[in-house]
């Protein structure tokens, strides 16, 4: 006599189950109150013992085990919340693990063992058990999911921003000015997509504008509601007057109160950073060292929080090129 416990049927005590259990269990239990505490031993709410709990204290004599049983077992059985299933599954555990008949009442005890065995085979405890566990499992699987994908995108981030912290560092190295080029207007779109800094628009290589000029890569992004114009450039000689000036126009046109944010491979002469702090006096601007981005990388340091914390230098201290805390240590 094989149940089948599918999904549906392992929420819920079959029928044939919840008789079998409002038959067995008032033999395993001597009297009136072992009964409320076996159902309280194995969790079960106590909003459904406490009145039969109240009533065998008033009057123990006007109710008996089989009525009880049958009361706690329907209203149980009609629950459907994950904590009433851990319930039936602990009540059905207890009855079918029951091993000792020696504390039954002697008249009751062969039939309490033959009870207790149709009920095993009623729920075939070798593989009904087994898809009720599984079916914890899964359950507890699908509860931690939301955590595991979250552990594994901040897993994958770091392995990306590692990625991007060897990659940025060796074009220090690298000496072929083009190639140099092509590999950093990649890589400051991963940069920032891997810290979650939307690219509105994507860093493109612009080429040489000027003697001097090895590199020119623009791009727009946005950081706490703000949009930034970025300008990112590698030159043989430090940052002057002029490259800033043209970046701050570019900035300027753009309207709508859009911020600058020029990145540079190579120092800033004191010119050009006066030449910000002016600029400063119409429009958030800001200046970072290309390195600092490495640093930031190298020490798994959130380049958000250092991007706003230069940007609340900028716009209160007047400072274009604050150097984070972290830079320093």
């Amino acid at each position: 006599m094989a149940a089948n416990f599918d999904a549906e049927h392992s929420y819920h005590y079959p029928t044939e189950l919840l008789s079998l259990l409002i038959d067995c269990i008032p033999l395993l239990c001597r009297y009136k109150t072992d009964v409320v505490q076996f159902f309280r031993a194995a969790g079960v709410d106590r909003t459904l013992l406490e009145p039969w709990a109240e009533r065998l204290r008033i009057e123990r004599s006007a109710h008996n085990k089989y009525a009880i049983v049958r009361d706690i077992l329907t209203k149980l059985n009609e629950k459907e919340t994950d904590d009433a299933l851990r319930q039936r599954r602990e009540v059905l555990r207890r009855v079918v693990e029951w091993e000792n008949f020696s504390t039954l009442w002697p008249d009751d005890q062969l039939k309490a063992k033959g009870l207790v065995a149709d009920v095993r085979k009623l729920v075939n405890v070798k593989d009904s058990f087994t898809r009720m566990k599984q079916a914890r499992e899964d359950e507890e699987y699908l509860r931690r999911a939301p955590a595991r994908r979250e552990q594994e995108a901040r897993q994958t981030k770091k392995a990306e921003r590692e990625c991007i912290r060897k990659e940025l560092a060796a074009l220090f190295l690298e000496n072929n000015h083009q190639k140099r080029g092509r590999a950093l207007e990649s890589l400051l779109n991963r940069l920032f997509a891997a810290y979650d800094i939307l690219v509105r628009e994507s860093f493109k290589l612009r080429g040489e504008e000027g003697e001097g000029i090895v590199c020119q890569i623009d791009g727009v992004i946005e950081l706490d509601g703000h949009l930034y114009l970025v300008e990112m450039k590698w030159l043989t000689n430090h940052v002057g007057v002029g490259d800033v000036s043209h970046h701050v126009t570019r900035v300027l046109y753009r309207g709508g109160g859009v911020r600058g944010l020029f990145i540079s491979a190579s120092e800033y002469t004191p010119a050009a950073l006066h030449s910000l702090r002016q600029a400063l006096l119409h429009q958030v601007h800001f200046a970072c060292l290309l390195r600092e981005f490495v640093f930031a990388l190298e020490v798994d340091a959130d380049i958000r929080q250092m991007l706003r914390e230069k940007v609340q230098h900028a716009a209160i201290d007047q400072t274009p090129l604050h150097v984070v805390g972290f830079f320093h240590s």
